[in-house]
């Protein structure tokens, strides 16, 4: 639980971040949190992002998934996807986030898929489904985050601290 996988990025992606020396992998993980929950995040594009994530170690007392758990990947990811979307140039800061709890998971994995609702240039927006190892859907959530302009030393900051 909580190694990283490698993700595969769109190559002008991949070329705009290295041209600015910036890690992609550490920068568009899911940190500390989604390491310690078991986050891996195994697709991403601005298009759609998917991750995956253990029931088990993210459970409430009554053995399901913990709402909470679902607000995690549902985050993770739908920032991924704001953060691609803005470029090199902009920070995703999430602004709100709704989630929808259709049924609990016992066990297993869950995956969550980040879509596009809204991208503009100062808020992007995504819904996220979270469905069980059987496509039953789990969880709904939408997050809207701000895209800020990147200060100088974000990057390095974003790495170090996540």
């Amino acid at each position: 639980m909580g190694e990283q996988q490698h993700v595969t990025f769109p190559q002008e992606v991949i070329d705009e971040y290295a041209a600015l020396g910036v890690d992609l992998q550490a920068l568009f993980s899911a940190g500390h949190l989604g390491t310690r929950m078991g986050v891996q995040i195994v697709e991403a594009s601005a298009e759609r992002v998917v991750g995956t994530m253990p029931v088990e170690g993210n459970t409430q007392p009554y053995g399901l998934l913990h709402g909470g758990a679902s607000a995690v990947l549902a985050e993770t990811l739908g920032s991924v996807g704001s953060m691609l979307h803005g470029g090199s140039s902009k920070i995703a800061v999430g602004v709100d986030l709704n989630c929808t709890h259709h049924r609990g998971a016992r066990s297993g994995l869950v995956t969550g898929v980040a879509t596009p609702v809204h991208r503009g240039r100062s808020t992007a927006t995504y819904e996220v489904v979270i469905s069980d190892e059987e496509g039953r859907r789990v969880c709904t959530a939408r997050l809207t985050c701000l895209l800020r302009d990147a200060n100088p030393g974000d990057g390095a900051r974003m790495i170090s601290a996540g």
